[in-house]
């Protein structure tokens, strides 16, 4: 039989066959041994083969098949170099607040970064606007713009107020897509907006120092009414960046990387060299500051 891994709790891997039912699943000892960079050998999007185990409701996943992308973060335990969040993704959505929770922008460019670099596109969604005053949508304009003029493209939504939400479901139609974003960001109750039938646990915000109480223990893919797919994640404090070299780095700034062939050096860092139509930009002010920095602290980093 086949499937897709929509939930894995450690314990067990719960595996959507092609029929629509689940089944719960463990993974075959020597998939456990194949590929030891990652914490998790099998992820959520994996399309798999699974056969039921000999007088036994359960099944055992026997293959894993050739991932078409994935996006992993730096792995949370020092044994281990990396976790890939999910597998086969259409699309990757962060889903960012400038209030109750703020998102920072190096959080954003990681995340994006990320995604470029496993060839993922990737959009902005920025949600609990209504909690927005009018300086923080004068901001949040801002923003929009050095995203857009960038090249992603960025969404309103309000889960509680229903802005923009049928907008969300509309894209999602059909696809396998990512959320993703801190703790508290909404990510949940988005997804509960966008369809009322499903049921992922929506949390609180702490008091004390407005951040997100985590709530979503393990990433689940849900099924939409639309036939689409949401991987819900576990809120991601920092998205920790692995296995860049230097030089691939500004190729995942589309802005920067659009540039690159107007630069006297056509390995050009844009860091010191002159010429550098990057560092010209920063001038005239088609290059973002803000995403310079940002560009800045990761190759310091890698």
């Amino acid at each position: 039989m086949e499937g897709i891994v929509v939930k894995s709790t450690g314990s067990w891997i719960i595996v959507r066959l092609q029929d629509g039912t689940r089944l719960d699943c463990k993974l075959k000892g020597q998939f456990r041994m194949q590929d030891i960079k990652h914490t998790n050998p099998v992820a959520i999007g994996d399309k798999v083969h699974v056969e039921h185990l000999p007088g036994d409701s359960h099944g055992m996943i026997t293959q894993i098949e050739t991932r078409d992308n994935y996006i992993i973060r730096k792995a949370t335990k020092l044994s281990k170099v990396s976790h890939i969040i999910a597998a086969n993704l259409d699309h990757a959505y962060l889903i960012a607040t400038l209030a109750q929770p703020r998102t920072s922008n190096g959080f954003i460019d990681r995340f994006l970064v990320t995604a470029a670099a496993y060839y993922i596109p990737a959009s902005i969604i920025f949600n609990k606007i209504d909690l927005y005053d009018e300086p923080l949508l004068n901001a949040l304009d801002v923003l929009s713009n050095i995203y857009e003029n960038a090249g992603y493209r960025c969404y309103r939504t309000s889960a509680t107020r229903g802005d923009g939400v049928a907008g969300i479901r509309d894209l999602l139609e059909g696809k396998v897509s990512l959320f993703s974003g801190h703790s508290g960001a909404g990510k949940s109750a988005l997804i509960k907006a966008i369809d009322p039938a499903l049921n992922p646990r929506v949390g609180i915000l702490s008091a004390m120092h407005q951040k997100g109480m985590h709530t979503t223990t393990f990433a689940e893919m849900y099924e939409l009414a639309n036939h689409g797919f949401i991987v819900d994640t576990p809120g991601i404090k920092e998205f920790g960046l692995i296995d860049f070299e230097k030089t691939e780095i500004h190729r995942c700034f589309p802005e920067m990387d659009r540039l690159l062939p107007f630069c006297q050096y056509k390995n050009c860092s844009h860091t010191h060299e002159p010429g550098c139509e990057v560092k010209a930009g920063l001038e005239t002010g088609s290059v973002s500051v803000l995403r310079y920095n940002s560009y800045l602290s990761i190759l310091n980093d890698s």
